[in-house]
């Protein structure tokens, strides 16, 4: 099947240097950009994309606001460009539902190494062969890598789901943050804590748990994340 990108972003030229370096790594991928936030929204509810690189600072609506209005729609995976190296920013960019970001000006072998990442975690076949695994009232279906809670299906993004996953393996144990950043983003990513932070109360307010009552995923202050086994 036909890899598709959409980018969005303003500067032609940044667009025309990551559109050549995607076609050199996938030289069928089907690439169309946007130059504002109207017209990327417009793209992408014509190509339906299986990626999207988003700048934060396009004519309005801003990347923000275009990513936010694609969750709404699709779990596709998002990766946010942005000049603005503040943390605010970066986590605000995490809570609307973006999966990864870069800050200008960025290394572009970086760039496609995050995108073949994004792309193997959204396809990733399960390393083991039962179907699904449920506990208590929630269950996953590797298969289709559909979650329900107590029957209701629960739309996740790759990355949510495979971070969802990694702490059911291994339910009633506490992985440490480290090992979680490592098995779900990767290496390079060991630093970034703040990713963990957002994702995880991303997975609570989609599958309704609280932080401080928790049914779900338990945190353990200073070390990690544990999945309860009783839920």
């Amino acid at each position: 099947m036909t890899l598709k990108l959409l980018i969005a972003e303003d500067d032609r030229d940044v667009a025309e240097v990551i559109a050549f370096g995607v076609r050199m790594v996938w030289s069928d991928c089907r690439v169309r950009t946007a130059v504002n936030g109207e017209e990327a929204i417009e793209r992408f509810a014509e190509e339906r994309p299986d990626l999207v690189v988003l700048d934060v600072s396009m004519p309005p609506p801003d990347g923000f606001e275009v990513c936010r209005r694609i969750r709404e729609i699709s779990g596709v995976p998002i990766l946010m460009l942005t000049v603005r190296d503040g943390t605010l920013d970066k986590v605000r960019a995490l809570e609307l539902g973006a999966d990864d970001y870069l800050t200008k000006p960025f290394d572009h072998l970086e760039l496609l190494a995050r995108l073949r990442a994004h792309l193997r975690r959204a396809s990733k076949s399960p390393s083991t062969p039962e179907p699904c695994i449920a506990v208590g009232d929630l269950s996953l279906d590797h298969t289709t890598h559909q979650v329900r809670v107590r029957g209701e299906v629960i739309r996740l993004t790759s990355t949510e789901y495979r971070l969802l996953e990694e702490l059911v393996r291994h339910a009633g144990t506490v992985l440490p943050h480290r090992h979680l950043l490592e098995q779900v983003w990767g290496s390079g990513y060991l630093g970034d804590a703040h990713y963990l932070k957002v994702f995880v109360r991303r997975l609570r307010r989609k599958l309704g748990d609280d932080a401080e009552r928790p049914h779900y995923i338990q945190t353990e202050w200073g070390v990690g994340y544990r999945f309860l086994p009783s839920s």
